[in-house]
């Protein structure tokens, strides 16, 4: 029997081949439930949502649907830096032990926070075993990093803290704000701002979240060759693409992968950052590239910002002062100032390539041709 994909939401004329490659994702990417969202000028010119929260198919995935970011989540822990930046309780260029005295040993005395937030560090994990459990441990997580001799040279070169930036970072944004990055998110974005946007996920708001759904075979610890930064990363321990869908997941307070948004709310989130959120100077500092390099745990070039990836090989479309997050799996979000424009793609089948997600490369393709 042929399942027919739903497909709904709005789009306008001049973004019609956008809708046509979302709907192509469905019928010829192997997408099981999606949505997107394309602001410009400051309006949704796009935003839709298709196919299914579940693996069996049987509930239509809504406009409010919630699901897993990965590590897309990045994304907002930087604009919440940001914020702090811009009401003068920290600067990027300010040590980290500034804030964090017990940070200061082992040789990360100097390291700032803007070297932190792009992945410089060389604390990319743990280098004792860890379990699932001690990444969602919390405060204990992050005192056992802040002790940790870091894998290289601090500022040498960037190696994607790919959990464990989470970790580090809601421990130092509660010791220079007072709350909890969880927290911000809540009072700040979703309440202040009225976007659907958190650090893990509420139960009261479980019943519209989407199950991650992801092929067998997929595990982080696949990702890289396994150098001891890679190990660190992404092998000890490697993470099941399927854990949201366990209530401890969605609990912990984890800024680098379980926070839970939809598209439109995180290309709104985008789209206000780049455009008055904070000032001009902050948006600059906070997306400018500070590093230039193949990344030592990702194995490719990569030019972070303060906790943005910035868009030096096109990932986000043709202009250079683009700048978002992606995650494992296939999300992403991004804001390009030049176009006037943010995108969002958020969706519940796990992909399989480590970047070029042949659904992502057709929505962003899509989009820049109608501009």
């Amino acid at each position: 029997m042929t399942i027919t994909t739903p497909v709904a939401g709005s789009c306008a004329p001049r973004f019609a081949p956008v809708r046509d490659a979302f709907a192509a994702n469905f019928a010829d990417r192997g997408d099981i439930g999606a949505a997107l969202c394309l602001v410009v000028g400051g309006e949704p010119v796009v935003d839709l949502v298709g196919g299914w929260r579940d693996a069996a198919r049987t509930a239509a995935w809504q406009a409010d649907t919630l699901v897993n970011l990965w590590s897309t989540t990045k994304g907002i822990g930087a604009i919440a830096f940001a914020m702090l930046v811009d009401r003068g309780l920290l600067a990027y260029d300010d040590p980290v032990a500034r804030h964090w005295p017990e940070f200061a040993v082992n040789g990360k005395e100097a390291v700032s926070v803007g070297m932190l937030l792009s992945h410089q560090a060389g604390l990319c994990g743990f280098t004792g075993p860890a379990t699932v459990a001690d990444l969602l441990s919390g405060a204990p997580a992050a005192d056992r990093l802040a002790a940790q001799a870091p894998l290289w040279e601090p500022g040498s070169a960037s190696g994607y803290h790919a959990i464990s930036i989470g970790i580090l970072a809601t421990a130092l944004f509660e010791r220079i704000e007072g709350r909890s990055l969880k927290a911000f998110v809540r009072e700040e974005l979703a309440e202040a701002l009225g976007l659907d946007v958190s650090i893990g996920l509420e139960p009261g708001r479980d019943g519209r979240r989407a199950e991650m759904i992801a092929p067998p075979e997929l595990s982080s610890d696949t990702i890289g060759s396994l150098t001891p930064p890679q190990i660190a990363a992404l092998a000890n321990p490697p993470l099941d693409p399927l854990l949201p869908n366990d209530p401890a997941w969605r609990a912990a307070d984890l800024a680098s992968a379980n926070g839970h948004s939809n598209a439109g709310a995180l290309a709104r989130l985008y789209a206000r950052f780049a455009d008055g959120l904070v000032g001009p100077a902050t948006l600059a500092a906070a997306t400018a590239p500070r590093t230039d390099g193949v990344d030592l745990v990702l194995g490719l070039p990569a030019r972070w910002a303060a906790g943005f990836l910035t868009n030096s090989d096109g990932i986000y479309g043709p202009n250079t002062a683009a700048f978002g997050h992606s995650g494992w799996g296939g999300s992403f979000a991004f804001a390009d100032p030049a176009a006037g424009l943010a995108l969002s793609y958020t969706m519940n089948r796990m992909g399989t390539q480590l970047r070029d997600d042949p659904r992502d490369v057709a929505l962003i393709e899509a989009v820049y041709s109608c501009l």
